[in-house]
């Protein structure tokens, strides 16, 4: 009796020490970081180039997309690293015959955006001044809006609702959509139908029931890809919005006529219209991306307010802006490098809570505080993961979380996690990281100490028995 009861007492306090040590938590508060973070989907984009290709010279920039392999650029390139390429191409580029698009143009902007680590933003544009619509369509029988006489009789301007206009270049977004949406390495694509460089607005504007059907040959064409919609025209700035586009205006910053009290777009234009279209809360699911009017160094000259162009660029929930791949100027890169720190989304772990030792084959509880410090959510569907890794074994956990609702502010995740019943007993380095879900593998920087040459997070150490 005496030994039977030894035993039972012994096994019961060995029990007791057991769920003990199982029922002690560990609190982590992870060590923030200051540096700029290249994520995926955000921050400044090169413009017609990519990643090391050298920048534009001075206060110049090409609307040309590039059209091959671009040569190799020697030494250094003093311009931010970035995670999109946004290139844009001409009618007459793509389809100088007609029914013969030029695909490889587009084919090797994917390929090259690839190798530098980037994905590609696109803009397919009718014409401007300088790229007139290709002869071909010129001669088909479609009508013209203007005449040879008129003050811009020298360039030939389509009447968008001729339904030529809408068969021949409704076929090119068409062929796009089908060759490209939902590729891996396509980032965006802006709805470009009307107007020079496709940017909505034009001295013969149509109907806006024509409008709608230009943007709904866009919406058709590509349902996974994430469209931006321009922004001139309200009704179709609206509408676009409505069935789930992003949107995008292409003269940030223009502050031309403000010291003197002139219009500007700046300060008489884009804050009415943001409200007036109602597409205050439209950053909340998609994404919107900026373009300067010319080029920073061209602010500087001017003397144009960059505190306040950047503070409304924030205030619209920015994610990514193109300056069109010129130089920053130096005087302002800090304020650069601050802008870069809060525009699209960055992630913070600020607070974490795990039992110290956990038993394999088991459920056990996680508690984190996440701080989203940026002023946008992560668009894509990024999967939060857990790691536990020892020199000789190694097991991985996902967690059933939408980062895509981790809005500018504080997110919290308690919930339980499976602890794999293949992992051996052992001292384990307990890891955290976001994941591409197509890859598996780590994809977003946080901003917190712990990164390891793999993208994991390493955070501390976590007992199994």
């Amino acid at each position: 009796m005496t030994s039977r009861l030894i035993l039972v007492t012994f096994l019961f306090l060995a029990c007791a020490v057991n769920a003990c040590a199982q029922t002690e938590t560990t609190v982590l508060r992870p060590k923030e970081i200051d540096a700029v973070l290249t994520n995926p989907g955000m921050g400044i984009e090169t413009f017609q180039r990519f990643n090391g290709d050298a920048i534009n010279p001075g206060l110049a920039w090409s609307e040309e997309g590039p059209v091959g392999k671009l040569a190799p650029t020697a030494g250094a390139v003093d311009f931010p690293a970035s995670t999109i390429s946004y290139c844009r191409w001409f009618w007459e580029t793509l389809e100088p015959e007609e029914g013969k698009v030029r695909w490889e143009i587009l084919d090797e902007a994917l390929r090259q955006a690839h190798a530098h680590h980037q994905t590609l933003a696109i803009r397919l544009m009718p014409y401007d001044q300088k790229h007139p619509l290709p002869a071909w369509y010129q001669k088909s029988g479609a009508r013209r809006a203007n005449r040879t006489t008129d003050k811009d009789g020298e360039i030939w301007q389509p009447d968008f609702a001729d339904p030529l206009y809408l068969k021949y270049w409704g076929a090119v977004v068409a062929a796009a959509g089908e060759r490209y949406d939902g590729h891996p390495d396509l980032d965006s694509v802006d709805i470009s139908s009307v107007g020079y460089w496709g940017e909505g607005w034009s001295p013969y504007m149509p109907a806006f029931e024509v409008q709608k059907k230009l943007i709904d040959i866009w919406l058709e064409a590509f349902r996974r890809t994430p469209l931006l919609m321009n922004f001139d025209e309200e009704k179709a700035l609206a509408y676009g919005t409505q069935q789930g586009a992003g949107w995008r205006l292409d003269c940030w910053c223009d502050m031309r006529g403000a010291s003197n009290g002139r219009w500007c777009h700046m300060l008489d234009f884009y804050p009415q219209q943001i409200v007036r279209a109602g597409i205050q809360d439209v950053w909340e699911r998609s994404p919107v991306s900026l373009e300067t009017c010319w080029v920073p160094g061209g602010w500087k000259e001017k003397g144009y307010d960059l505190d306040y162009i950047i503070a409304q660029a924030l205030r619209w929930h920015v994610s990514s802006v193109n300056i069109k791949s010129s130089a920053i100027p130096p005087e302002w890169k800090k304020a650069f490098d601050e802008f870069q720190n809060k525009m699209g989304y960055r992630f913070i772990l600020r607070r974490l809570e795990y039992p110290k030792v956990v038993l394999a084959g088991t459920m056990q509880p996680v508690h984190m505080w996440w701080l989203n410090a940026g002023v946008a959510p992560v668009y894509r569907p990024y999967e939060l993961a857990m790691e536990l890794r020892s020199a000789s074994s190694s097991a991985e956990v996902r967690l059933p979380v939408d980062v895509r609702k981790w809005l500018p502010g504080d997110a919290v995740f308690d919930g339980t996690i499976y602890i794999p019943e293949s992992l051996k007993p052992g001292s384990y380095r307990l890891c955290v990281a976001l994941l591409d879900p197509r890859t598996g593998q780590p994809a977003i920087k946080l901003a917190i100490e712990g990164l390891q040459s793999d993208g994991w997070y390493d955070l501390a150490p976590i007992e199994v028995r």
